[in-house]
């Protein structure tokens, strides 16, 4: 089974409600496991996950920034906090060819925990629109 299909099968096993928006590039929308807008990009040889988490603030960047280096250190399962542009997002890489469901799960549903137990801490940074 090529590693597109693997994936798509994947994600269909785990009851995931998601879109294929390009080619190798799916969003997944779960609002149970607080997911939206989760990125999954297949660039062989790696499978890159995604998520955008907020807009990096004007003030106060530095105490978020090391903030995040020790959510990083402590607290991240899987993936990592990483700047995009004027975002943190937060990204993990699997290796696509030895993917199987378990590790992909893992990492998705890792990423959903980490939002949901940063969302605290870090909303004291976030852009007020």
């Amino acid at each position: 089974m090529s590693p597109r299909d693997k994936i798509e099968s994947y994600l269909v096993k785990l009851n995931l409600s998601f879109q294929a928006v390009a080619p190798n590039t799916w969003v997944v929308r779960d609002s149970q496991k607080g997911l939206e807008n989760l990125l999954i990009v297949l660039t062989e040889p790696l499978v890159v996950i995604r998520i955008h988490v907020m807009e990096i603030p004007s003030v106060g960047k530095e105490k978020l920034f090391e903030e995040l280096l020790r959510l990083n250190a402590t607290d991240m399962v899987h993936g990592a906090y990483a700047l995009d542009g004027k975002n943190i997002v937060i990204i993990d890489t699997l290796e696509a060819e030895p993917l199987d469901l378990e590790e992909l799960e893992a990492s998705i549903d890792a990423i959903g925990l980490a939002l949901a137990q940063h969302y605290r801490p870090l909303s004291k940074y976030r852009v007020k629109a």
